[in-house]
């Protein structure tokens, strides 16, 4: 006999049983299980792509950019008149930089000019005085001539008269007159003699004073050239092509010869250098394949090849090496720089300056 009870009450007295636990718990063993799948396969995606290709690429972040900087100073000393460049200005080779006051090395090339004209002229007098001795020693030896003819006739003449005047047919006072005029002709010829030698002697000295004037010619114009590229050298051009950087110079500045004005940075010449650790360089050879991340260019990768190695590590060509020869010594890896040409886009060459960080990966899988 069943007794009826209110509805509420019934619920109440019969509660509803709960589902099981096991459809609960499926759900985070799913997730689990998935994530160990992934880490598994991530692992193992790690381990074929370090096999195949990681353990053959070495790496490093202590590596810039870098160029061949000139450092324009001028040759000659003096106050600085005119700045034709800008600072961050391109510039070309030989195109001029600095101009200084030129007005004293103008004086001086004047002056160096004039001194090889008045040169040229000794010279020129040297070669007439030469020119004139030889017709001066051609008078000479006509002269001599003329007296060697006075004295042959001289001598003649006392030969014939003397037998004439030992038989009376001449008188004793000829003879004697004719006696005069051959000792007269035999000095007059003696001293033409003399003036042949001496006239040929003069022709060395004329000679000697022709070869110094033309040295004096040579120093002379040697001076002029040097006062020539003193002025030449009141204009300082740029030896390479690239940008102005570090501008110093300003307008009435003295300047001495060697003082630093400005910097020419190639940009369209950069290359990288990148210190890789001992350890790292074992099989790295000129010519391998680089792969180079720019900070400045995110997201955008540059190629090169390897140039060559460093002889040496950085320590070495340190201003003070390091003496390892102590009794504290402390084993420290070294790095050895690494040249790296670049192959660079034109579209980014703009961007690029030396003195960006980069890191650069080596596959030293190619043999160069």
């Amino acid at each position: 006999m069943s007794v009826d009870r209110p509805l509420g009450q019934q619920e109440r007295l019969s509660p509803v049983a709960e589902p099981p636990d096991e459809p609960r718990r499926a759900g985070p063993r799913k997730v689990l299980l998935g994530l160990g799948l992934l880490i598994v396969l991530a692992g193992l995606v790690w381990g074929g792509y370090w096999l195949l290709h990681g353990r053959f690429i070495e790496s490093t972040d202590d590596a810039y950019l870098q160029a061949d900087s000139m450092t324009v100073a001028p040759k000659v000393g003096g106050y600085v008149t005119e700045v034709l460049v800008a600072d961050n200005q391109t510039v070309s080779v030989g195109q001029p930089l600095v101009r200084l006051d030129v007005r004293k090395y103008q004086a001086a090339l004047d002056e160096a000019l004039a001194t090889v004209t008045s040169r040229q002229a000794d010279v020129a007098k040297a070669e007439a005085d030469l020119v004139q001795q030889d017709a001066s020693i051609a008078q000479a030896r006509a002269e001599l001539a003329g007296a060697d003819a006075d004295t042959r006739h001289a001598r003649s003449e006392v030969a014939r008269y003397a037998p004439l005047a030992k038989s009376g047919a001449e008188t004793e006072e000829r003879l004697a007159e004719l006696n005069n005029k051959l000792a007269q002709a035999s000095t007059s010829q003696t001293a033409r003699q003399a003036a042949v030698q001496s006239a040929q002697t003069r022709v060395g000295i004329l000679k000697a004073q022709l070869q110094q004037a033309r040295a004096q010619l040579v120093v002379a114009e040697a001076s002029a050239r040097q006062s020539q590229l003193d002025r030449d050298d009141t204009t300082v051009v740029s030896t390479l092509a690239g940008r102005v950087a570090d501008r110093s110079v300003r307008v009435g500045q003295f300047t001495q010869p060697g003082t630093r004005l400005l910097t020419v940075v190639p940009v369209r010449a950069l290359y990288l250098t990148a210190n890789f650790k001992e350890t790292q360089i074992g099989h790295m050879r000129p010519g391998q394949q680089v792969t180079v991340h720019v900070d400045a260019l995110p997201g955008q990768d540059l190629v090169g090849h390897i140039d060559s190695l460093s002889p040496g590590t950085g320590s070495q060509f340190a201003l003070l090496p390091s003496q390892n020869a102590t009794g504290n010594f402390t084993k420290i890896v070294q790095r050895v720089p690494v040249r790296i040409h670049l192959d660079v886009p034109d579209g980014v060459r703009n961007v690029l300056v030396p003195g960006l960080s980069v890191t650069v990966d080596v596959d030293v899988r190619s043999h160069g």
